[in-house]
């Protein structure tokens, strides 16, 4: 992307940042309603057919995705224009997506303030390492950098850990009001999941909330990592880091389906809202269509997408992320390159 075009991004990107409550309100129709009627539906299709079940379960998967960029939008206090209001449903759909408000709105709003920042690794984002941090570490840690990155742990395992064990509990740095935000999630979780198995039973509860937990997850971690992990991504040090860069280079624009863009909030417009995080939802589209210069960023369709899970390390001689072979290549030619013989 040409240098001057992105100086001025964000004040063009500036008038998409208000919030609709008319919007939002709709937007809640149209999500958490369905989504507690697919519920029902799948409870009432146990006695018909589990594959009937199953089916209704992939379609309230998507829903809860959507409930959970709501929780998201909250986060950055621009679903309402009330910060009270965002932190009222952002509870909500936190239980119901089960991520502290708080919590993760402190994690995520670092992650924005960081991402693609070689420096400043660690909070709310993906564990990445660079060739040369690859090559020099201990077999230990790259036996455990390798089962991090290998997909059942990422896509499978690594959302039951961090959804269901790890949120439940507070950072040590968390404050007052952070750590009362958990403790109420954590209630409110607990009173909705008894009265859940009180009513239905907990085999039925399982057999519906446990697919549908696991199908969100996943595809939530999925949309995580391929926007933030493709072959001409963006990171820096932390001396040259530019923040716009870090959105519109280091973000993807995922090009999904209508119907996957629809369920999906439209976070495929990653970069247009790591540009401006107090863009709502709704209106990631029309900014993106409306500001010339984010025609150019990189953009992945969902069969390129797949492409993206061999990327394992980035590499800052080349400035692109490779793979666990690549490495190999990479480092017999640092280790030629040292043994060279001087002329």
């Amino acid at each position: 992307m040409v240098e001057q075009s992105t100086k001025n991004l964000r004040k063009q990107v500036a008038p998409y940042e208000k919030s609709q409550t008319r919007e939002s309100v709709f937007q809640i129709l149209n999500t958490i309603v369905p989504f507690i009627v697919l519920w029902y539906l799948a409870y009432q299709s146990l006695s018909i057919s589990y594959l009937l079940t199953l089916a209704l379960e992939i379609v309230a998967a998507g829903f809860l995705i959507r409930i959970f960029i709501i929780f998201h939008d909250c986060c950055h206090h621009s679903f309402f224009k009330n910060r009270t209001a965002n932190k009222i449903l952002g509870t909500i759909t936190g239980v119901l997506t089960l991520f502290p408000y708080d919590q993760w709105a402190h994690d995520h709003s670092v992650h924005h303030a960081t991402s693609s920042n070689l420096d400043k690794r660690g909070t709310g984002d993906i564990w990445t390492l660079t060739v040369e941090e690859y090559i020099a570490a201990p077999l230990s840690l790259k036996i455990g950098y390798r089962l991090y990155r290998n997909p059942l742990v990422m896509f499978i395992l690594g959302p039951i850990y961090v959804f269901v064990l790890k949120n439940r509990f507070n950072r040590k740095e968390a404050r007052t009001k952070e750590r009362n935000n958990l403790y109420l999630t954590n209630v409110l979780l607990a009173a909705t999941v008894g009265l859940l198995c009180w009513a239905i039973g907990w085999e039925n509860f399982l057999l519906i909330q446990g697919p549908i937990f696991l199908i969100s997850g996943s595809a939530g971690i999925w949309l995580f990592y391929v926007q933030h992990t493709f072959e001409d991504g963006y990171f820096e040090g932390d001396k040259e880091w530019e923040y716009v860069k870090a959105a519109v280079e280091g973000s993807s624009f995922y090009k999904l389906p209508k119907l996957l863009q629809w369920l999906t909030g439209n976070i495929g417009y990653h970069h247009v809202h790591h540009l401006s995080p107090r863009v709502p939802n709704y209106k990631l589209e029309e900014a993106h269509e409306n500001t010339q210069p984010l025609q150019n960023v990189p953009t992945i369709t969902l069969a390129k997408s797949f492409s993206s899970l061999k990327f394992r390390l980035w590499d800052e001689q080349t400035k692109n992320f490779v793979t666990f072979k690549d490495v190999k290549a990479i480092s017999k030619r640092s280790l030629s390159v040292k043994v060279k013989p001087e002329i």
